[in-house]
């Protein structure tokens, strides 16, 4: 089996960059019909099962190459004994499992900075991540087998809806270094592993393999697939008396990207005979010259928004958009705006917390869209690019032009740039407090100053989350978005569990590993027992309530994580 490493660095660990590489287009098989054979009677027939639908699932593995997302927090304890994060790395990339968890899609970039010779000497030993090694946590062995390990039958427990039974799995000695060592939920129909928790053992000589929880998703009927991966070490030594201290979330989605580019769909065209087609539309054919702009603009905006879906950065419109759309419809009829063409939204899947217009489509980041405490704080953050589209700042037209959307998915962030200028940005901001003083919100924008407050408290532990790939970031150097709204929030205090400036990632949208579409989460809020449980955008574990698909119901999905 292949493993993994987190490899000591002489010095200055390096910076990791998000990059894509391109899927192939290969379709996966389906599930094969489950053979109706009597029940088992012995651990030795559960485990035999178990095997061979791991096997199936790593076939199936080998020929889908979803988006992997992997973001770190390495933490340190406060005063009161809570972990904080200090420092943040963010990883994005596609799968390739042609010969085992790849790392291909990830590249790594020095960060620029120019250090004194002495100020390495604190930098003798890091930890580099690679991120082909939380890719890994995606699979138990690459090619299990039974006589690697030790199965023992614990108990059957209720994973959502689905009765498991819960095996331990030791590895057997003298069988490689990287094994699984920990506890796995296997559903108790088809024997599909859902659900494993531990790590890989043994590890080599300076290396070391992450604690994790890995949750699969019944996403097509007979198909479990990776979905969640959550890591979390606090008393990993390494170097001299070095201890290392983290927690991490690993998401993967778009599994059904493949068809964006299937050519069969030809066949599903249905040719009219001549005779049959008529041209129903009367008056002047030519666009105006005003109309003409707007065509060419809007050709740029759909040309990229059908880009970035086609490789999974963003959803297909659904739900979250109406919602949005809805806050951008209160600001434009309080406001007095008619904005042609209409104003349209979209939600990028990534976590780090960015927004950005395209032409007249507004654009949130799924992380951006978790962390916002209430309705008003969404209010800002529209308000500011729906001010970018009054005041006429366009879109790159260059984007009209179709060749320029054919570049590998490796180099979409260096092809594809919506960032602003600041001049650009401060019209935007001022413009955006006008919509707000006449909008719904005008009164309720206190917990929308609360969160700048907290976002500018964590901004220097948190750079990757805040640092923007395709847009303006909220606060770069010493800039900080809409802050105007800081002079008219309460002190922040983090000790209030009644005072909530911002949520935990994950905390609001729910994301379809199959079809990367997006919904809100519906849950029952909770009552806060101490104010170590508010965690602004902090990472948090994942326990999603499964479901179990049915030929009948394939469309059926899973339920959101709780965090």
């Amino acid at each position: 089996m292949r493993y993994f490493r987190l490899a000591l660095l002489p010095f200055a660990a390096l910076a990791f960059v998000p990059a894509l590489i391109s899927a192939q287009d290969t379709n996966p098989a389906p599930a094969p019909p489950v053979v109706q054979t009597s029940a088992p009677v012995s651990i030795d027939q559960v485990v035999a099962r178990v095997i061979d639908r791991e096997h199936f699932f790593m076939a199936q593995l080998r020929v889908l190459h979803p988006l992997v997302e992997t973001y770190i927090q390495n933490l340190k304890d406060d005063r009161g004994g809570a972990d904080l994060p200090a420092s943040d790395q963010y990883f994005l990339g596609q799968l390739d499992m042609g010969h085992g968890p790849d790392d291909r899609a990830f590249a790594s970039k020095p960060d620029g900075r120019f250090f004194h010779p002495l100020s390495k000497l604190n930098r003798f030993y890091q930890m580099k991540f690679l991120p082909r090694g939380f890719a890994q946590m995606a699979i138990v062995d690459e090619d299990l087998q039974r006589q690697n390990y030790d199965f023992a039958l614990v108990r059957r427990e209720f994973l959502g809806e689905v009765r498991c039974l819960v095996l331990d799995i030791n590895p057997n000695p003298h069988t490689g270094n990287g094994r699984f060592k920990g506890r796995v939920w296997v559903e108790d129909q088809d024997y599909n592993i859902v659900r494993f928790n531990g790590t890989y053992f043994p590890h080599p000589r300076g290396s070391y393999f992450l604690h994790f929880d890995s949750w699969r998703m019944n996403l097509r009927p007979g198909l479990w697939l990776p979905a969640y991966i959550y890591s979390e070490e606090s008393n990993l030594r390494f170097g001299f008396n070095h201890t290392l201290h983290l927690k991490a979330q690993t998401r993967m989605w778009g599994y059904d990207l493949q068809k964006f580019n299937r050519n069969d769909e030809l066949t599903e065209i249905v040719v009219d005979a001549p005779q049959s087609v008529r041209d129903q539309t009367t008056g002047a054919q030519d666009a105006t010259p005003v109309e003409s702009q707007r065509l060419w603009e809007r050709q740029a905006e759909e040309n990229t928004i059908e880009r970035l879906q086609k490789i999974g950065l963003v959803a297909p419109s659904g739900e979250v958009d109406k919602v949005l759309l809805t806050v951008v419809n209160n600001l434009l009829v309080t406001n007095s705006l008619e904005i042609q063409p209409e104003i349209r939204t979209r939600v990028l899947l990534s976590s780090p917390l960015e927004s950005f217009a395209i032409g007249h489509t507004i654009v949130i980041s799924r992380g951006l869209l978790d962390v916002l405490p209430d309705e008003p704080s969404l209010a800002m953050v529209i308000a500011h690019e729906l001010a970018h589209i009054a005041l006429g700042h366009r879109v790159n037209t260059q984007f009209s032009f179709s060749d320029r959307m054919l570049f590998p998915d490796s180099e979409t962030f260096e092809r594809l740039d919506f960032a602003r200028s600041p001049a650009d940005e401060e019209a935007a901001d001022k413009k955006a407090l006008e919509l707000l003083s006449n909008s719904p919100y005008k009164d309720k924008l206190g917990n929308a100053g609360l969160f700048l407050k907290a976002l500018q408290a964590r901004a220097l532990e948190l750079k990757s989350l805040i640092r923007p790939h395709l847009g303006n970031g909220l606060a770069e150097g010493k800039s900080l978005r809409m802050s105007a709204l800081l002079n008219s929030a309460p002190q922040l205090d983090m000790q209030r569990t009644d005072q909530i400036a911002a949520l935990p990632l994950g905390a609001r949208i729910k994301l379809d590993p199959w079809s990367s579409r997006v919904e809100l989460v519906k849950t029952k809020p909770l009552a806060l027992s101490s104010s170590r449980e508010k965690m602004p955008f902090e990472v948090t574990p994942f326990f999603p309530y499964l479901t179990r698909l049915s030929n009948a119901n394939p469309e059926r999905a899973a339920a959101a994580p709780s965090q």
